[in-house]
């Protein structure tokens, strides 16, 4: 995939471990769906859709932080955005609807979910996800989180659950917990694209490249340190810093990947959206049939 196993080894480009670690959570999910779902109160027939959504979604995760869009997102800006924009856009709320109701609650009602249920709240969660969002993508921020491996690994899944707990208020998949009015998701979605547009703002318009990380060769030798096997050194001999793999200059690059981040995202939300109005259009319609069903007949005439 793009050329990479011309220059790394199968193993850094498609990271086995990954791969197999997320298939086995495919495999551990639609075991707990499917023949264990018995031991688990309440439980129901989970549908084709959701599983198709679930493995979906494992497998973009695994493509975005584990496989080669992963590795294209040390050497170009633009896959980094696609990157974020896979893992904390895409994926979250394809694995909160997948995952049943029934589920989520035996899940959350286990220590210490329980007691970070009572830490949540729909304001909260988008300011908290965007802020978190925005401040990765300060210049000095950035280089620092992409050269430093464990600051990297603790960021990204404090970014995925926060990202998690942000959806969470437009798909909660739990009828009793889902506490947001249909018509209060559609503002909220609309806040969330709000709140990250600053961000992308600063990343399309900014006259010079920021981020260190895809201009400077010592950082990019640095970062990609623990993306690779063998010693990175050598990378710099043979590839001369990642312009190498890029395939725009890094001014254009960078503008490329703060617009692909801002389409995704509007996308993504718009489909979001969408699907909100449906279910608040379907239920209106249904509430109003009720009403009229309940009328007596001499009224429904007069």
């Amino acid at each position: 995939m793009f050329g990479l196993t011309n220059y790394f080894s199968l193993y850094d480009v498609w990271s086995p471990l990954f791969l197999v670690s997320s298939v086995l959570v495919i495999i551990l999910y639609l075991g707990v769906t499917g023949p264990f779902r018995d031991r688990f109160a309440n439980s129901e027939p989970v549908s084709v859709k959701q599983k198709v959504m679930f493995s979906t979604g494992v497998l973009l995760l695994y493509l975005a932080q584990g496989g080669p869009i992963n590795m294209m997102s040390h050497m170009m800006f633009t896959f980094h955005m696609l990157m974020m924009a896979i893992s904390y856009i895409i994926v979250p709320p394809l694995i909160l609807l997948s995952v049943p109701g029934w589920l989520w609650r035996y899940l959350l009602d286990r220590k210490p979910l329980r007691r970070l249920r009572k830490f949540t709240h729909p304001i909260l969660s988008a300011v908290l996800f965007n802020v978190l969002f925005s401040f990765y993508h300060v210049p000095v921020v950035h280089d620092y989180v992409m050269t430093h491996y464990t600051e990297h690994i603790i960021y990204y899944i404090v970014l995925f659950i926060a990202s998690t707990l942000m959806w969470w208020w437009v798909v909660a998949p739990v009828p009793e917990w889902n506490t947001l009015a249909d018509v209060k998701k559609m503002g909220y979605i609309f806040l969330n694209g709000l709140l990250i547009t600053p961000a992308c703002a600063l990343i399309i318009f900014a006259s010079d490249p920021l981020f260190a990380t895809y201009v400077d060769k010592d950082a990019w030798v640095e970062a990609m340190g623990y993306c690779i096997s063998g010693d990175p050194a050598a990378m710099l001999a043979a590839f001369d810093g990642p312009e190498f793999f890029n395939w725009f200059n890094p001014l254009e690059d960078q503008q490329l990947g703060g617009i692909l981040m801002k389409l995704i995202q509007e996308t993504m939300y718009g489909c979001i959206l969408g699907y909100v109005f449906v279910h608040w259009f379907r239920r209106e319609g249904k509430d109003d049939d009720d009403f009229v069903e309940l009328m007596p007949e001499g009224q429904m005439n007069s």
